[in-house]
């Protein structure tokens, strides 16, 4: 008599107007509703409908890309939070991590968002490598394996420009040797091989304000130019980039045939 009732329940939710002016289709029953389902969903149409059942298996894929994508998701959600009560400049930048680490719950908070960046990092390393590992970049999944590259990239981008905002000694010196790293780019570090054929190459003020360390700082040492502009790249920037590729990403799973089977 139960399984009647919560049968005639789910029956009813799926014929109604609302359920249906949403997602196009009643409650799944069988195969075909479930496919049909899938596909009328702006989110589910990025999966395939169907997978072989040994790809999904924990021991395969370690859930290293779903849990990269919940991190995310944690961070932006934390990351969001967080820019309410902090200010990128240089009088406050500081007195605000303080006070945002002993307050609470908002100190919950950015613990959470702190170790979740650093969860996310070695998340997105294990699913390459695991990637990697199974063979899952080998054709027709090539392309797919140049944007999971660069959105491993973007996530180490993540984690230097966010390095900034705390705006303490550590953070500070840190981003100065990352920063004088710049200098030695090929073809855009006033200091780096081919930066004559661009006409940086010169050492003098004109060089030195005029390479990707200028613009990464906007400025010729870290200073409220160089926060700011982290701050911009770190909350606005990379996300949005990251959350383009993510969609791509997925869609290409589906358009490859899905998850790769073990080799």
């Amino acid at each position: 008599m139960a399984d009647k009732k919560k049968t005639g329940l789910l029956a009813s939710i799926g014929d109604s107007q609302i359920w249906k002016s949403i997602f196009r289709t009643g409650v799944p029953v069988t195969r075909r509703q479930r496919m049909m389902g899938v596909l009328n969903s702006v989110f589910l149409h990025l999966h395939p409908v169907r997978l072989p059942k040994h790809a999904v298996k924990l021991k395969y894929t370690w859930c290293m890309g779903g849990l990269s994508f919940f991190l995310f998701l944690v961070l932006t959600i934390s990351g969001i939070l967080l820019m309410f009560y902090y200010r990128p400049t240089v009088e406050y930048a500081y007195t605000d991590i303080m006070d945002l680490s002993e307050q609470v719950p908002l100190g919950i908070m950015r613990e959470i968002h702190r170790w979740g960046a650093h969860a996310m990092v070695i998340a997105v390393w294990l699913h390459m490598f695991r990637v990697f590992m199974t063979g899952s970049y080998k054709p027709p999944r090539e392309f797919n394996w140049a944007v999971g590259v660069i959105m491993l990239f973007l996530t180490l981008l993540l984690s230097f420009t966010g390095y900034l905002l705390p705006w303490d000694q550590l953070a500070i010196w840190a981003i100065t040797v990352g920063a004088n790293m710049a200098r030695a780019t090929p073809f855009l570090g006033h200091e780096g091989p081919g930066a004559s054929l661009l006409a940086i190459g010169d050492i003098n003020l004109v060089s030195m304000t005029s390479d990707i360390r200028f613009a990464l700082l906007g400025g010729r040492f870290v200073g409220e130019g160089a926060l700011l502009r982290f701050y911009v790249l770190h909350c606005v920037g990379l996300p949005f980039i990251i959350a383009i590729l993510m969609a791509v990403h997925f869609w290409r799973v589906r358009k490859d045939g899905g998850i790769s089977t073990p080799v």
